[in-house]
This record gives C-alpha cells, sequence and structure tokens, in this order.
C-alpha cells in the first residue's frame, strides 16, 4: 500500500538550541507541516509516499522540497504558484512549553481547492492521509478536503486516515466540531488527542471519545505523557507512554501517527502499533526540530 499526504508545508525557523526566540543568536531553517512531517517519517520507515500541495516559487519552497525529496518523499504532484509565497513559522522555546507564530495568510498552500482534489492519482491500494487544519485555511481548502474525501470514499481499496490536529486559532468563527467531527466519522483510522477532543466536542476520557465516535474502525485517542487508546473491531488497547525528557512537543502527534501507520502498512497488531507510535514521539520530543 502506497500513501498520499495532502496539506501546507511552510519553512520552519527555530533556535538552533532550546533558547527564547527573543534571546537566541543562531537558528535553522527546517520543512514543517503535519502532512509533510508524516510523510518524511513514513519514507524514513521505508514506505511509499507521496506528498501533494501547492508551494511558491521561492528560496523556502525550494528548501522544502529539497528537504522531502532527500528524504525520499515523492514530490511529483506539488505545483508552484507563480506571484504566491510559501508560508513559514517561528518556534519560540519557553519553560514547558513552545509557542509558535504564524505567517500563513495567503499563502500558496491556502490556494488549493476542489479542482486540486480532482486530479490527484488514487489507485487501489492507496492511504490517503489528511489533517484537520487544511480545511480550517479558508473555503477552497475546506472544499478541497471535501472532495477528495468523497473520492475516497468512493473507490475501493483507498483508504483514509485522519488527524483532528485542532489549531483554535484557525477556526475563529467557530465550526470546527462539525467540520472535523465529519471528517473523523468518514475515516477508516483517526487520530486524537484526549485534550483536543474536551476543546472541539467536550468530551471528557478516551471512552467518552468512542462513545461520540462508535463507527470509526481505528480510533486512536492520545493523552500526551499519559498514554493513548486504540478502539478497533477487537476491542480496546491500552499502551503507556514511555518516560521522555521533554525538550520541545511541537510535532510529536505527526511522529506518533506516522509510527503508528507504520506498523499497521507492515501488518502489526494494535499494540505494536501504538509502541511503534510511541516510539517516534520520543525521538521528536528530545529535540528542537519537527523531523
Amino acid at each position: 500500500m502506497t500513501v498520499l499526504t495532502v496539506g501546507e508545508a511552510m519553512g520552519l525557523v527555530t533556535p538552533t538550541t532550546a533558547t527564547p526566540l527573543s534571546e537566541a543568536t543562531q537558528f535553522r531553517l527546517e520543512t514543517a507541516g503535519a502532512e509533510a512531517n508524516l510523510a518524511v517519517h513514513l519514507a524514513r520507515s521505508g514506505h511509499a509516499v507521496a506528498w501533494a500541495s501547492l508551494l511558491g516559487c521561492d528560496p523556502v519552497a525550494e528548501r522544502i522540497l529539497r528537504t522531502l525529496g532527500s528524504n525520499g518523499v515523492d514530490v511529483s504532484l506539488v505545483r508552484r504558484v507563480p506571484g504566491a509565497r510559501t508560508g513559514i513559522f517561528l518556534k519560540d522555546p519557553g519553560p514547558g512549553r513552545t509557542t509558535v507564530h504564524y505567517y500563513r495568510d495567503g499563502s500558496a498552500a491556502s490556494g488549493m481547492d476542489a479542482a486540486f482534489a480532482d486530479v490527484l492519482p488514487l489507485p487501489p491500494e492507496t492511504l490517503v492521509h489528511l489533517t484537520g487544519i487544511t480545511p480550517a485555511l479558508g473555503p477552497s481548502c475546506h472544499a478541497m478536503v471535501e472532495r477528495l474525501v468523497e473520492r475516497v470514499r468512493s473507490l475501493p481499496g483507498v483508504e483514509l486516515s485522519f488527524d483532528v490536529n485542532h489549531r483554535a486559532a484557525l477556526w475563529p468563527g467557530g465550526g470546527a466540531a462539525e467540520v472535523l467531527g465529519e471528517l473523523v466519522r468518514r475515516a477508516d483510522v483517526v487520530f486524537v488527542g484526549r485534550d483536543e477532543a474536551a476543546a472541539v466536542w467536550g468530551t471528557g476520557s478516551a471512552e467518552t471519545v468512542r462513545e461520540r465516535f462508535p463507527t470509526v474502525p481505528e480510533l486512536v485517542v492520545k493523552d500526551a505523557g499519559v498514554g493513548a487508546t486504540a478502539f478497533t473491531a477487537g476491542g480496546c488497547c491500552v499502551v503507556p507512554a514511555p518516560p521522555v525528557e521533554v525538550v520541545d512537543p511541537v510535532g510529536a502527534g505527526d511522529a506518533f501517527a506516522a509510527g503508528y501507520l507504520a506498523a499497521r502498512l507492515e501488518g502489526d497488531g494494535v499494540t505494536k502499533r501504538l509502541e511503534r507510535g510511541h516510539a517516534l514521539a520520543a525521538t521528536v520530543l528530545r529535540r528542537t526540530g519537527d523531523i
């Protein structure tokens, strides 16, 4: 099975050490974005994965393409948009947490639309991975996601993986509960943090998340440093998170999803999938980069 991820990638500016942005004197320019992060992790695990998006015609876009391509990600589905810019964001490490500052309004990727989804190849044995970030980027991106999910659900042998990835700042007018909830219900595999489920739908425990979405074939509820719970047709499986000295939590959720999906693609059982997710997330938690 091959994997197709679709979503925005951006240039990431981060201090070379875990130093607040206002005090740092040395920085790195990296590539990040939930779907791109997952693509890189899966490619490094030996899986065939493509990433599709729109990018500007600028040095940041070149950096993104070079980074993903050098890690084994197929970027042939990426389209360049003359005159549009590629988004960037800055990480600001602080005691106990990292703040992220986004500069993505009007980016090339925000112009993805239903026509973009129509031309993406979806042969049998394809796993499409989306996140809740993309439909929040604007009406055209929402339409793109809706059209792509429509296509996935109509094609035999094509599956949908969905990471809720709720970003409250991207939903200033509300609507997240309805839009994200509908995408959850239409997916084959879903990843959601217990805290974000509480923020979006008012749920509490992992069990109450399952009660809200009882028909999802594979529902994975993450609870930060506590552990993760997977609900499948075979029942409920809980795997505690290993102890980790956290340097930067940003990007760990993408790594968890990639580890879980890598094990799933390799035919491993649910326990192993959760363990692989935790293990890959731990490698990201221990450093400042997303990938």
